[in-house]
């Protein structure tokens, strides 16, 4: 029945299905307005992180804002009345963009001991380096001695200054946010309701889009900063960083990288397709197969409103692979039809032929699908969202390739193919049919060395990676990255949350700064008790501890305030004069350099540290562990006085479920992929050996991985599953070939000939399509993309070799289709 409409509707009435298919473009282009990208934050997170949940908590209560920041370093010193004025003039233009909330530079940090003014008097009229009258001389070197500003907005060398640029909150988005956080928790808690997934639905389109516009002003902020910066480039060597302006290269990578691997493997599709057939018409047809399927699923994506992702940018470059590994299988396969038997017509011939391959097809189809669908299980959002993309591309390639392919073929093809390449010859396939025959030590010695290398490999995994080294070194973002880490004090935060007893009731000692009595009086009654001796050394034990650990930067509490203020006393500080002290800061002080390490409120302290993300040896895990060590055992505190939360924790988290993520999504491939076999040969040892020649070259992959030292990333970690899906399809084509010809033959020796000159032909031409497809990559400007795509061809390569050679002397040795009726052995 399926064979019948099939044949009326794609072979008898081949125009009609490719008006349907133009129909189908035409839709999918005008859906393909919608196709956004995503570099966001949220791309890179654990879904269901609870330690993003109480960060969030963290930066409201303690104020956070997006900002970037620009690393200034002048040719002349910043004591020099020049690089004041330039500095001021760059400030000021940064100021004039509608977009920018402040900026802190330098020469707005406040001197307190570059005057013989009374303490008092200092504070409440603090100066700057920006003023005339000031020794800038000592100023200077007042900031480079500074406990808070000191490889903070100054570099040690004090040649290289930070300039902080604060960026207006976005209201609305923020609001977004806190509902879109509200739904996640109901889902996982109580889920929602028939009402509400409608309301949930609708808000998230309203999200998108408005974050689609957000993206669109981000841009040109960066944009409008990076010609402020051009025009101040001569006196100074500035470079940008930042969130914000990390995000939008990201998007700029993205775009690049969707553009260049889609030309870039076009072209060399072209090159092989006329390499493997030598005519324009078996050239174009497979082309315009591969290019509907993009077309259709970029509709699609449109569509469903689904971003593409740094991790997704290559799908379309799969997708041409992939797509094109079914078309040159279809189309050989029609040749090799219309060769043996000249007589049928180009009907039958093209029926024949899709019928012969459906079920190869498909079934590759369905162990690739597997492979991306155990992505779906890693819990790292961009690695499920590209499992679920490249699934729904798949299933639109098939689709084309069992549509347009025959109806392309039922009119443009001839009732003779007069000029079909010989695909009987190939040195390649018949050294390796050689080597399968006769060369038993060649092969099973190859085989395990390659399984223990393999072992040796996988035991030295790592995950400890570095966001600093996912970038070329000539991009902005590795020099701004660099520059922060190496002068102002690292990169990546982390922040050590200090919990205190509730205790309004304490008593402070006695007050030795008797002229500000009455003031104290004014405070609120909790803050006029809070600030006791034993808190302040609480605090500052902890910031000397972590200041001590040679992977982190700069350290900032409200203890490096505190010293500041003991130094300029004289003498240490007791109780109620830290209360006092902590009213009589200036308010705009008080904002910058107090109000984020203090919550009163909750008995909360908050010591920010910034970690160096460059050093070669950092290894978050332990640096982690050994703080939450060190805070418990070395420093008395209790678990439940302290918490480690920051950025470095979120991916860290990322990172360590990278593991197992590893385990869990191959233990899905293997398993579904034997069963797939099972079902398609019901042959347990068939399945047996069609599978082990693809696990090892997979598992092979990740041995060199370790054995090279490379950690493993987002993209690096779906290598073996993806090559497990992909590589298997040449087993199920050349298991499925061979039991074909074993039917006609019933030779072994004989049919394993017959197929590699067969298809063995077709496997290594689409393997060396994928091989260099998966080359192109090399091109991109995110360093675990190449990773990717050199990792996954040479699997390819050796997984294609393995089922040319391993996969065909297992066949001869275990003999699964019954005796060899020659007993040719």
């Amino acid at each position: 029945m399926w064979t019948y409409i099939y044949k009326k509707l794609v072979i008898d009435f081949p125009k009609f299905t490719l008006f349907l298919l133009l129909s189908i473009i035409i839709f999918s282009f005008y859906q393909a307005k919608n196709f956004n990208l995503d570099a966001s934050s949220d791309a890179l997170l654990l879904e269901g992180d609870k330690d993003l949940k109480y960060l969030r908590e963290i930066n409201e209560r303690y104020g956070s804002k997006d900002f970037l920041v620009l690393t200034y370093a002048p040719v002349s010193s910043f004591t020099e009345k020049e690089t004041i004025l330039n500095l001021q003039l760059l400030k000021s233009k940064i100021e004039k963009l509608t977009w920018v909330d402040s900026v802190i530079t330098v020469i707005d940090v406040p001197l307190l001991k570059s005057t013989d003014e009374s303490l008092m008097d200092r504070l409440k009229n603090y100066k700057t380096l920006a003023y005339p009258e000031i020794d800038r001389k000592r100023g200077f070197e007042e900031i480079l001695n500074s406990p808070i500003y000191k490889n903070y907005v100054i570099s040690e060398d004090g040649k290289t200054s930070g300039i902080v640029v604060y960026i207006k909150e976005d209201q609305r988005l923020a609001e977004y946010i806190k509902i879109k956080d509200k739904y996640f928790n109901q889902i996982n808690d109580i889920g929602l309701n028939k009402e509400e997934k409608k309301n949930y639905k609708k808000f998230l389109k309203e999200y998108e889009e408005y974050k689609n516009l957000y993206n669109l002003r981000n841009h040109q902020n960066i944009n409008e900063i990076r010609d402020v910066i051009s025009r101040y480039g001569e006196n100074a060597k500035i470079h940008l960083g930042g969130i914000p302006m990390i995000a939008d290269d990201m998007m700029s990578f993205i775009k690049s990288d969707i553009i260049v691997f889609g030309i870039g493997v076009f072209i060399f599709i072209i090159v092989t397709l006329w390499f493997i057939f030598k005519n324009v018409k078996w050239v174009v047809m497979p082309l315009l197969g591969c290019l509907t399927s993009v077309i259709i699923m970029m509709g699609l994506l449109g569509l469903i409103g689904w971003k593409v992702t740094v991790i997704s940018s290559n799908f379309i470059a799969l997708m041409l692979i992939l797509n094109m590994a079914m078309n040159i299988h279809l189309t050989v396969r029609f040749l090799q039809l219309k060769k043996e038997y000249p007589d049928i017509s180009k009907k039958e011939a093209v029926l024949e032929a899709t019928n012969r391959m459906f079920l190869p097809i498909l079934y590759t189809i369905m162990t690739t699908i597997c492979a991306f669908l155990s992505l779906i299980f890693s819990g790292i959002k961009p690695i499920i969202d590209f499992g679920w993309m490249m699934t729904l591309g798949l299933i639109v390639s098939l689709l084309v390739t069992f549509t347009l392919l025959p109806s392309l073929l039922s009119i443009f093809s001839s009732e003779k193919e007069l000029n079909i390449k010989d695909t009987e010859k190939s040195i390649i396939t018949s050294f390796l049919a050689s080597v399968a025959k006769r060369s038993n030590f060649l092969i099973f010695g190859s085989t395990f060395v390659i399984i223990i290398a393999s072992v040796i490999g996988i035991t030295k995994l790592k995950v400890e990676n570095s966001f600093i080294n996912y970038f070329d070194k000539e991009t902005e973002i590795y020099k701004g990255m660099k520059k922060i880490d190496d002068d102002l004090g690292g990169t990546t935060p982390l922040n050590i949350i200090l919990k205190f007893p509730s205790n309004a009731q304490e008593k402070n000692e006695e007050d030795e700064f008797s002229e500000w009595e009455e003031d104290t009086e004014k405070n609120e009654e909790k803050s006029k008790y809070w600030f006791t001796r034993d808190k302040m050394d609480k605090i500052l034990k902890v910031h000397d501890y972590l200041e001590s650990l040679p992977e982190i930067g700069k350290v900032l509490s409200f203890g490096s305030i505190l010293r500041v203020a003991e130094d300029l006393n004289k003498k240490k500080l007791e109780s109620l004069e830290i209360a006092v002290l902590y009213s009589k800061i200036p308010d705009e002080i008080k904002k910058e350099i107090v109000s984020p390490y203090i919550s009163v409120e909750k008995d909360e302290a908050r010591i920010a540290v910034r970690i160096k993300d460059s050093l070669e040896d950092l290894r978050r895990n332990e640096l982690i562990k050994k703080i939450n060590s060190d805070l418990n055992n070395k420093l008395r505190l209790k678990k439940e006085e302290y918490n480690l939360t920051g950025v470095l924790i979120l991916f860290n988290n990322l990172l360590q479920s990278l593991f197992k993520s590893q385990i869990l999504t191959l233990g899905i491939v293997i398993f579904g992929i034997f069963c797939m076999f099972f079902i398609l040969f019901r042959n347990i040892s068939l399945s047996l050996i069609g599978v082990v020649p693809n696990f090892i070259a997979a598992f092979f992959i990740l041995g060199i991985i370790g054995l090279l030292g490379i950690p493993l990333d987002m993209m690096t970690i779906t290598i073996a599953a993806i090559t497990i899906g992909i590589a298997v399809d040449n087993s199920i084509h050349y298991i499925y070939r061979f039991r074909e010809e074993f039917k006609k033959i019933s030779s072994y020796n004989k049919t394993l000939e017959r197929c590699h000159s067969t298809v063995g032909i077709a496997i290594l031409n689409t393997s060396i399509t994928i091989v260099f497809g998966f080359s192109i990559l090399v091109l991109s400007n995110f360093i675990p993309t190449i990773y990717f795509g050199v990792f996954t061809g040479l699997a390819m390569l050796l997984a294609m070799i393995s089922v040319l050679t391993l996969l065909p002397k297992l066949l001869l040795i275990f003999k699964p289709f019954g005796s060899d009726k020659e007993n040719i052995i």
